[in-house]
């Protein structure tokens, strides 16, 4: 539960889609917090960055491709209480993107149809998300 006075995190994640309709999720590698847990690529926003600037940055650092803000269309968004803090994510699609994805910071990579998502075991922020891509996709 969370509590008064906890810390409000703001990180965003992009549902990047294939030509062939599969969802990109990333392996937490060893030694991060929720190391071997699936999640969709993104990370946290840096003081003045809007989420598109974030995602776009995140894009290219972890996974060596590039997009637009015209190219991120906002879903939908998770709450969720951790321990230590709250986490707020909202969750971009981007279907149009340059480049090949391909692990720049040690994370195992998987283009996953939708209905598959459920099979890997994701952080308790990112399973709520499903639904809402299985919807769409």
């Amino acid at each position: 539960m969370s509590g008064p006075g906890q810390r409000l995190l703001l990180v965003v994640a992009c549902a990047l889609v294939d030509s062939d309709g599969r969802i990109l999720i990333a392996e937490r590698p060893a030694g991060k917090a929720l190391a071997g847990l699936w999640e969709f690529p993104g990370g946290k926003l840096e003081p003045g960055e809007t989420p598109e600037a974030t995602l776009i940055r995140e894009l290219r650092e972890e996974l060596g491709i590039e997009t637009k803000a015209a190219c991120l269309a906002p879903l939908t968004f998770a709450s969720h209480s951790y321990d230590d803090f709250h986490l707020l994510m909202p969750l971009y699609v981007c279907r149009r993107y340059e480049g090949i994805a391909m692990p720049r910071e040690g994370q195992r990579l998987k283009w996953v149809r939708p209905a598959q998502l459920r099979d890997y075991p994701m952080p308790p922020a990112d399973e709520p998300l499903i639904p809402h891509l299985i919807e769409l996709l």
